[in-house]
């Protein structure tokens, strides 16, 4: 099968550090699809940066399909377009963010998210809530460190996420997720260094979308992602 993997954003460092970390998790007979957007921000930090990529993130995904994908994996733990994405697509479509809660439920009665910048908590917090994990994921928590500065060794990044973990442990967290699809990397060091699960968002979704796929599920088109067929008369996207 086919996944494709798409990062919202258009730096291309962050593409294949995505494209990486889902080479990792993927099976040995899935071909991984890497792509990203044609056009919109660099690093998607909040609602502004969501609303600009979507239209290249559309693109990515309709060109994806095009070429055959059973599936499609939106890296960003904003979950950014998601809804609009199931509405195009005919193939399934894992937002990072809900496949990584999903995960962590199974494995975990209480646990916290680790995220990027203090902008990005709101909407963090209303996609636990849209997806029914508000009491068992009540702490989401910020390292102030931008998305593109996660893999400058001067950010500091493993320490402070590290100790925003250990935090979150001390308030009730049995398990940790890296809420921003460019702290792949970091996850297994965490979980060896703080005995907890710590759940990276990309390997969750690889991981769904393969079952997905293999399982023949597509998005309902019956209500809420009905594809509106006067869309076609003005959808042209790049």
């Amino acid at each position: 099968m086919k996944i494709a993997v798409i990062n919202p954003n258009t730096t291309a460092e962050m593409t294949q550090a995505i494209g990486v970390a889902a080479a990792r998790s993927a099976a040995p007979t899935t071909e991984l699809l890497i792509r990203q957007s044609n056009h919109g921000p660099s690093a998607i930090e909040g609602p502004f940066d969501g609303a600009i990529c979507l239209p290249g993130l559309l693109g990515a995904i309709q060109q994806a399909e095009a070429e055959g994908a059973s599936a499609h994996v939106i890296a960003c733990f904003d979950d950014t377009g998601l809804d609009a994405a199931r509405a195009l697509s005919h193939r399934p479509v894992i937002g990072v963010g809900e496949a990584a809660l999903h995960v962590a439920s199974l494995i975990a009665q209480e646990f916290c998210v680790v995220t990027t910048l203090s902008r990005s908590v709101p909407t963090l917090k209303m996609n636990i809530l849209r997806y029914g994990f508000e009491r068992r994921c009540p702490q989401v928590l910020a390292s102030d460190i931008p998305v593109l500065d996660l893999h400058r060794p001067e950010s500091g990044a493993h320490q402070k996420i590290s100790s925003l973990i250990a935090r979150a442990m001390e308030n009730g967290a049995e398990a940790a997720i890296l809420g921003c699809a460019g702290m792949a990397d970091l996850a297994a060091a965490l979980q060896q260094e703080l005995g907890v699960p710590v759940i990276d968002g990309i390997e969750a979704a690889i991981r769904l979308a393969e079952m997905l796929a293999a399982s023949g599920f597509t998005p309902s088109k019956h209500r809420g992602w009905a594809f509106p067929s006067r869309a076609g008369d003005f959808l042209q996207i790049a």
